[in-house]
């Protein structure tokens, strides 16, 4: 075994140019009110490294192009599909139309374990809230399932992108699961 180098690395990976075309998981992202530029440059890098369809940046979540995004993003402000709206609400309205289900991540009285996700919430957008308030209420409203990151220790929660991209990688574990396609 040996250290792949970052030739190597990059030997493996899409271009941006073949990530424009490529096609996408069924997996979305919605932002509501995430506060922090480097929260969301981050989220940026995840959504590229999943392959995620779309990443939908509502209410006052902070939008390319910062230089604060940019820095924790690494260009993948480049390679993720992305808007911005301001209501979450019509967002969710209309990926529900289309039949994607949507996932919150958020403790609630009816929350699961992210682990105990059932196969068939596919497609899905996965949708974290502020820092500190989460998402709102009308948002959890509109939800078809909620999921949590069960913490063991003192804190009560993860950093909110750090949580994003657990969640991400289960609905990619999910995906892989039940799809030939990867």
């Amino acid at each position: 075994m040996h250290k792949l180098s970052h030739f190597e690395i990059s030997q493996r990976r899409l271009s941006i140019e073949a990530a424009k075309s490529a096609e996408r998981l069924p997996i979305y992202g919605l932002l509501q009110n995430v506060r922090s530029l480097y929260n969301v440059g981050s989220i940026f890098r995840t959504s590229d490294a999943v392959l995620l369809s779309h990443l939908y940046l509502t209410g006052f979540t902070p939008y390319p192009p910062r230089p604060e995004i940019s820095k924790t993003a690494l260009g993948a402000v480049e390679s993720v599909p992305w808007s911005y709206h301001k209501s979450a609400i019509h967002v969710i309205s209309e990926l529900k139309a289309s039949g994607i289900k949507l996932l919150v991540l958020e403790q609630t009285s009816d929350s699961i374990p992210i682990w105990s996700l059932p196969a068939d919430i596919l497609p899905v957008c996965i949708a974290v809230g502020n820092e500190i308030g989460g998402l709102t209420k009308e948002v959890l409203d509109n939800a078809d399932l909620a999921a949590e990151i069960p913490m063991y220790g003192v804190k009560h929660s993860l950093n909110v992108a750090v949580a994003y991209g657990i969640a991400m990688y289960k609905a990619v574990e999910l995906y892989q699961r039940t799809s030939k396609n990867m």
